[in-house]
Order: C-alpha cells, then sequence, then structure tokens
C-alpha cells in the first residue's frame, strides 16, 4: 500500500483579509501534512483562493475597480500571511487561473452530455453573502440560515445538476465508510440532511447578474455557480502532478473544512464525483469555529481575531502552538488573550523552554559543550527510554486520526516528565569537581545524554507544530532537525555531538 496523503484546505474567498479562521484552518493542514511526512508518507498539501462570485464582483464594483484588479490585490495578502505562519503548501491554486477555468468547462460540458445538467425556471429566496438559493422553511427569521443575512426573492432561468439521483449512494456511503466524515456528530448531521428528499443544485447564474464567473460552455449567456467552481479546484489543482512513486494524488484523503461548509464539502462534491464515475475523497474533517464569548470570531471581531497581531507581539510559533493546543478537532474554542498567555507561559516557556535552557547551559558550561556519552544508566534513565518509545507509538496511533490536541497532550506530559526526572536527579549537585568521583562524572554524563535524548524526541514530535522553534531547540542539545521515521528512534544521539549556542526558545511573556 502506498504511503501517500493529499490534503486540502477550503479556498478562501478574496473580498477581504484573512482572519483568525482561515489562518487555523491553514495551519491544522500544515500541521497534519508535517506530521504525515514524520510518519513516513509523501504528502502533498493544496490551499488556495476563490475568485468568482457576486461577492467579489460587488466588492469590486463598491472600490471603482475591476473584479480581476480585486482578487489580485487581495490574493496575496493570504499567501503573505501563509509565510509569515511558516506555511509550507506544495500547491496554491488561485480560481481565475486559465487551466482551472478550462477545466471546470471541460467538466460541464461533460456532465452535460451525460444528461446530467438540464435548464429550467428557478423561483426562490437568494442570499448574495452565501450566493445560494434557499427554501422558505429553511430560512430563520426571514433570513439567509447561515450567515443571518437578508436574502430576496428570485425568478430566473438557469441550468441545474441532476444532484438528487445520488441521494442513495451517498446514504450508502456514509454507511459503510463510518469514518468519511469526522468527527462522528458531523456524520450525523450528515445522515440527518440526507433524511429529507435531496434537490437538484442549480449549478448556474445569469450573466445578466452576475458576469464575474468561469461561462458555461454550452450557453455563454450563464456563468457557473460559484461553489460548483471551487470544488472543481481539488481536480483541476493536480491533474498534471503525481506521488513521488507516480500514484495520481487525487482524489483526497483529507478535505479539512469549516462546519459551515460541511453541506458543500460532503453532499454536493461527492454527488458530482459520483456523476463523473470519480472515487470519493477518504476523509472530510470539519472543525469547529473560534469563539469570542458565543459568538464565532471573523474578519471584522476583535483585534484577537488578526493573527498578524499575535506573530508580531509573540512570534510565529507560539501563535501556532495556542491554535493547535486550545481547539480540540472538531469542537468550538474560546478565544482569549489571557488564554494565549497562560498556554504560552506554562507549557512553551516554563515546560519546554526552561528544559532545553537547563540542559544546553549545563553542558556548555561543565562538558565543553558536547553531548556526553553515557555510561552509568540506572532505572531512572530506562524509564525515560521506555515512556518514550511508548510516546512514539501513541503517535503513530493518533496523528492518522488527526488528533492533533491528543497527541500534543501526550508530548507535553512526557515532557513534564523530563523536567521531574532532572529534578529528582539533579545533575547540579555532580558537576566536575575535585572531590567528584568518577562515577559521579558517569553518573552526570548519563543524566545529560538521557535528557538530551529525551528532549530530541519531544522536539521532533513538536517540530510540525513549531517548525522554527523545534529546529533551533534541537541544535542546541547536539541534535540535527530533521522530518524522517528514523529520527523517532531513541539512541539517534551517540555523544560527541556539537552544542550551538542559543537563546532561551520562548521567554515569558
Amino acid at each position: 500500500m502506498s504511503k501517500n496523503f493529499y490534503i486540502t484546505t477550503p479556498i478562501y474567498y478574496v473580498n477581504d483579509r484573512p482572519h483568525i479562521g482561515h489562518a487555523y484552518t491553514t495551519i491544522l493542514a500544515d500541521v497534519l501534512s508535517r506530521y504525515f511526512q514524520l510518519g513516513g508518507y509523501s504528502s502533498f498539501f493544496l490551499t488556495g483562493t476563490d475568485e468568482h462570485g457576486q461577492k467579489v464582483q460587488q466588492a469590486a464594483k463598491e472600490r471603482g475597480i475591476s473584479p480581476q484588479e480585486q482578487v489580485d490585490q487581495y490574493y496575496v495578502r493570504f499567501q503573505e500571511l501563509w509565510n509569515q505562519l511558516h506555511i509550507q503548501y506544495n500547491r496554491f491554486i488561485r480560481t481565475t487561473e486559465k487551466n482551472h477555468c478550462k477545466y471546470v468547462q471541460k467538466i460541464l460540458q461533460e456532465l452535460y452530455d451525460k444528461d446530467e445538467i438540464y435548464q429550467e425556471t428557478y423561483t426562490g429566496w437568494y442570499s448574495v453573502g452565501e450566493e445560494r438559493f434557499f427554501t422558505q422553511d429553511e430560512l430563520v427569521d426571514g433570513k439567509d440560515p447561515i450567515s443571518g443575512r437578508p436574502v430576496e426573492w428570485l425568478e430566473e432561468k438557469n441550468y441545474f445538476f441532476r444532484m438528487s439521483k445520488y441521494q442513495k449512494r451517498l446514504q450508502e456511503h456514509l454507511h459503510s465508510h463510518p469514518d468519511f466524515i469526522l468527527p462522528a456528530f458531523r456524520r450525523n448531521e450528515v445522515i440527518g440532511f440526507l433524511q429529507k428528499p435531496l434537490k437538484n443544485l442549480c449549478i448556474s447564474r445569469p450573466r445578466s447578474r452576475l458576469n464575474w464567473g468561469v461561462p458555461l460552455p454550452f450557453d455563454q449567456n450563464f456563468v457557473t455557480y460559484v461553489w460548483f467552481d471551487a470544488l472543481l479546484n481539488y481536480e483541476s489543482a493536480v491533474t498534471d502532478q503525481t506521488f513521488p512513486d507516480g500514484s495520481p494524488i487525487a482524489p483526497a484523503d483529507c478535505h479539512l473544512i469549516g462546519k459551515d461548509i460541511l453541506t458543500t464539502h460532503a453532499v454536493y462534491w461527492p454527488s458530482i464525483l459520483a456523476a463523473l464515475d470519480r472515487p470519493f475523497p477518504k476523509h472530510i474533517f470539519a472543525h469547529g469555529w473560534w469563539l469570542s464569548g458565543k459568538k464565532k470570531v471573523s474578519k471584522s471581531d476583535i483585534n484577537a481575531s488578526n493573527p498578524l497581531d499575535y506573530i508580531s507581539s509573540y512570534g510565529t510559533d507560539s501563535v501556532r502552538y495556542y491554535l493547535m493546543r486550545d481547539m480540540v478537532q472538531g469542537q468550538d474554542s474560546i478565544f482569549t488573550e489571557e488564554s494565549f498567555i497562560r498556554r504560552t507561559n506554562s507549557e512553551l516557556a516554563n515546560d519546554l523552554g526552561n528544559a532545553v535552557n537547563r540542559v544546553h547551559k549545563f553542558i556548555l558550561r561543565y562538558l565543553n559543550g558536547e553531548v556526553p556519552q553515557p555510561s552509568l544508566m540506572n532505572q531512572d534513565d530506562e524509564e525515560m527510554r521506555n515512556l518514550a518509545q511508548d510516546l512514539i507509538q501513541k503517535f503513530y496511533t493518533l496523528f492518522p486520526k488527526f488528533l492533533i490536541t491528543s497527541l500534543l497532550e501526550e508530548i507535553i506530559s512526557y515532557l513534564r516528565q523530563i523536567n521531574r526526572y532532572l529534578e529528582k536527579n539533579a545533575p547540579w549537585k555532580l558537576v566536575p569537581s575535585q572531590s567528584n568521583s568518577k562515577s559521579d562524572q558517569k553518573r552526570l554524563a548519563s543524566i545529560l545524554y538521557c535528557s538530551c535524548e529525551s528532549l530530541r524526541i519531544v522536539l521532533t514530535l513538536l517540530s510540525p507544530v513549531i517548525p522554527e522553534k523545534a529546529s533551533k531547540g534541537l541544535t542546541m542539545i547536539g541534535a540535527v532537525p530533521q522530518i524522517s521515521t528514523s529520527s523517532l528512534e531513541w539512541g539517534i544521539l551517540k555523544g560527541g555531538e556539537e552544542l550551538i549556542k542559543g537563546d532561551s526558545l520562548f521567554p515569558r511573556i
């Protein structure tokens, strides 16, 4: 079986600046991609921007510029933020790219030729914010049930995809693949949604109302519905690429999304794939929202919703760590500056930073800046090795299930064990002096070697989350930064490795 992993984020609208929701999804995708690489997989990570649709057209009109100028100015904000957040994507797609537009038209024509697309007049409530129609029953207090925005009544001719044909196929797939949608309670939501008759999907908009989109190849008076256009990026972006072993990249192993776009990914997208006789993605993982109090944090909210503010004040890796550590995957989480500072000080500054700094300075001062060779191991040392091996096994169990918060909890638990080990064995009581016996010197060497090797495993396992600081920390204890399964073994350090001088990894806030 090939060990390949294809992960995607949603492609983000370019009508405004990126906010914490965008940052969380993309960091989580990056962390998962790195963890799969650490676990021995070849990983391909896709992200990008969604650049068509009515919202973009309206935003451009309000600014007095063309839609193309609008998207050209805004997509770079996402690329700039991803660079600052140390995001290592393999492909950044823009849906205004010519190859993508041609691919969308190719798929539309294929479905039209198979009689999967037809035309009829439609009347209903339309939300500009969500760029979709809603029935009267779906409205909440007369408004769009997703965003709460006003809706308007429209009657117009459009083209429809025969999505209702695939309701039974979707239901069967959900029951035969219980991990298709994660977490499980999100799967239950989709199962409930599919218990009602599935309607056909309107996949066009008249150019008289919306001109900014991919023209239908079989009727130039219409453009493609932005969601139909957007979903196809998961294929169009990788049609000419393969994994190193020659395997095709699509379908995705994991579509990582926010819970608010679950229906489009768990119903619309598989239905389109079914009509094309293509395999479904392996997993659709819907994460929760960051909340301020009981309200979703978005681009229009408090300053805390902008990760750039925290990057400049506290560093990129602190932001990455907090977002991964404080949101249980799939659940909502409350974002506060107080919780950010508390988490950073407790686990990054105290637990990790102090342990690395203490061992680093001790070896520089008393052992000529080289990792000592172990020679007098005792039961405490063996326990640390056994606990490290247990941690590595937990890593191999947790990362394929996308349980990053649980994995971080295990890593921090072992890190605290390292600090307890140092306190118990007190290497500072064995510093070289004329009164020290040879056994004391051997014991000192073994304590510090065991500490370095334990910290090496911790920093290696943290490297997907805090890549810059983990790399620096590894060099401070004489290790070589690397992401490979070979680094997840006890005994990589042999003794004699030279430490590179460095300051505290995470100064206390």
